[in-house]
């Protein structure tokens, strides 16, 4: 077996010259979030043309790169979009070729597998088929050096796709990537409804809630799943959105979406690292809000004087700032007059670069917010500015109410719920109001539109930590005049 796959989608799907893939991946990955989070054993990624799915992949490769010079083996597993196939299909070539080399094909893992019964070697579904190559550029430039498995999953249950990463599974030399898109071809709001519905079953490891037109790769996604909880990994969805949000219009759009699948670790090993996971953050925030966060504040005062002038927010270009704060983040901002909130309106996840979620979200804290008027020139000279930056959300796992609040860190945590439909955020700095977790909770659903003693099996909480920054009323004397 000495043949080479040679690439079917290379200056389709993604760049087909060298030096521009790899730019253009690494782009994408300087404009992921910063997460503090594990590193993942799983992944589950999209496999659209990158310029439609690109920056979801890349959300979740940035999270492996740290695993560069441990993973040595990568199993691939992804639908047939054109071939009928009974079970899972290896390749009988020897590598998969992409613009930026060849990946070789880890002979001896397919031969084990081949032990199996829904497994066969089996060309024709890996000629022309795209959800396994465009995922290769990713880990070629995330990795380095590593061998492949390569799966196309046809027609097989569950059950057969676990088995078959389980047997492939190994130590801390594999990692395990499943590639699918979610619902097709539907209207902008009726894909975000069917998606969320997937996420959820993804992020509830509930293989039975995900149906034929949920997702392209739902086969190996339930092996997946399968797998994952009788493992006990813990799963986390990364990004999420569709085409309409990226580079399509909204009247037929394509879902993506990108989870982390974490191995758990013994409780006594389990404090260490997700302490340093957020130290990691904290420190790294600290030291971009001590280098950037007067300038950050500018920025937010400047899309505040902006709106009062044009009723909208400083149109700026993220290119025209330092790297760090053209990636993307999560904020919110907050204005105080005497010590009273005036405003405040941020993003929970990262979804643009953090200039852009800056400049907006200060002229929505200030003219968006539905608590209060609009701001007016007159309200600036006592009006106090602040910015908060937030790390990624973590799910917190409780059997019932009483031991969330037994896990809750009172001026740390940050916290959103979930249930019922109903959604709420509080900051970590709402701490400072209500320092008891009761009442923190019991303000944070009524928040929500819940009841302070509502509680139900489906009642789901995330944790975050956040670094601030601020400044008082004197910023918008520092600023120049609208009129200048």
């Amino acid at each position: 077996m000495t043949s080479v796959r040679q690439p079917a989608v290379a200056g389709a799907f993604y760049p087909g010259g060298a030096t521009e893939l790899d730019a253009t991946i690494q782009r994408y990955l300087a404009a992921a979030p910063i997460s503090a989070e594990p590193t993942p054993k799983a992944i589950i990624a999209p496999h659209a043309g990158y310029i439609y799915s690109g920056p979801v992949a890349a959300s979740v490769y940035v999270r492996i790169k740290p695993l560069s010079g441990t993973v040595s083996r990568v199993a691939l597993l992804g639908p047939c979009h054109r071939t009928l196939v009974r079970g899972l299909a290896l390749p009988s070539v020897s590598a998969f070729a992409t613009p930026l080399g060849d990946v070789p094909i880890d002979l001896d893992a397919c031969q084990d597998i081949l032990k199996l019964p829904q497994v066969q070697v089996f060309d024709a579904p890996h000629a022309q088929e795209h959800s396994l190559e465009v995922h290769l550029p990713f880990l070629q430039v995330v990795l380095g050096d590593f061998s492949l498995v390569p799966l196309a999953v046809g027609d097989a249950s569950a059950d057969e796709v676990a088995e078959v990463i389980d047997r492939l599974w190994g130590g801390p030399e594999t990692l395990v990537v499943v590639s699918t898109d979610l619902s097709h071809f539907l209207d902008y709001d009726a894909a975000q409804r069917l998606d969320a519905v997937t996420c959820r079953a993804i992020e509830n490891l509930d293989p039975e809630s995900i149906g034929r037109e949920q997702a392209c790769g739902r086969v190996p996604v339930k092996g997946l799943l399968k797998l994952a909880k009788s493992r006990g990994l813990k799963v986390s969805t990364v990004d999420f959105c569709n085409s309409g949000d990226t580079a399509g219009d909204k009247s037929r759009v394509v879902g993506y979406g990108s989870w982390a699948f974490c191995e758990e670790v013994g409780t006594e090993e389990a404090a260490p690292k997700k302490a340093s996971g957020e130290d990691g953050f904290a420190a790294g925030t600290q030291a971009l809000l001590d280098n950037h966060g007067a300038a950050l504040l500018r920025l937010a005062a400047a899309s505040i004087k902006h709106g009062l002038a044009h009723k909208r927010a400083l149109p700026i270009k993220a290119d025209d700032y330092p790297e760090t704060l053209r990636r993307r983040g999560a904020c919110f901002v907050t204005l105080k007059r005497g010590g009273r909130l005036r405003g405040c309106i941020g993003s929970p996840e990262a979804r643009r670069a953090l200039v852009e979620d800056v400049a907006q979200n200060a002229f929505s804290a200030a003219f968006g917010d539905p608590r209060f008027d609009n701001l007016k020139f007159d309200e600036l000279d006592d009006l106090d500015l602040s910015i908060s930056v937030l790390s990624v959300q973590t799910p917190i796992n409780f059997t019932g109410e009483d031991d969330l609040l037994s896990q809750l860190r009172p001026g740390v945590d940050g916290l959103v719920i979930e249930d019922k439909g109903k959604r709420a955020l509080f900051l970590p700095s709402v701490w400072e109001q209500l320092a008891q977790p009761k009442k923190f909770i019991g303000h944070l659903k009524a928040k929500a539109g819940l009841t302070a003693n509502h509680w139900s099996d489906g009642f789901k909480a995330w944790r975050f930590i956040a670094r601030e920054v601020k400044a008082d009323s004197s910023i918008w004397g520092e600023l120049k005049s609208l009129s200048e």
